[in-house]
């Protein structure tokens, strides 16, 4: 298994889990309009559930462009979240500014990294 699909994968299910220790966190950051037919911790059980089940598929040949494509799709529906943050960071005071607008860019290389293990070219294939 090449090395960069289980650090993907490792660093995935962390996320995942993270949602279930620490939902009221995660709650936080969901954007208010994103709370109009379903809760913020539906959302993110939901979310934790989709980077637990991606960290793992993209570690299984089988699945791994499965994986990979519902990752990148994943990272693109949290992106609102990231957005959320910069425009609304008074309600986040624990969070230095720079790092959350740091998180806005950090999005796109995690996004091709997945999307590299979606094409199944060589390079990413291992």
């Amino acid at each position: 298994m090449r090395v960069g699909r289980v650090v993907m994968g490792v660093l995935y299910v962390g996320a995942g889990v993270a949602h279930f220790l620490l939902t009221r966190t995660y709650e936080s950051i969901v954007p208010d309009y994103l709370t109009y037919y379903t809760s913020a911790r539906t959302l993110v059980v939901v979310s934790g559930v989709a980077e637990i089940a991606g960290g793992l598929g993209v570690m299984v040949p089988a699945t791994r462009k499965a994986a990979a494509t519902g990752l990148v799709m994943l990272l693109v529906c949290v992106m609102p979240a990231n957005v959320w943050m910069v425009q609304h960071p008074e309600r986040f005071p624990g969070v230095p500014v720079w790092a959350m607008w740091l998180r806005l860019p950090l999005q796109l290389p995690l996004i091709w990294w997945a999307w590299r293990y979606r094409r199944g070219d060589a390079v990413a294939a291992g």
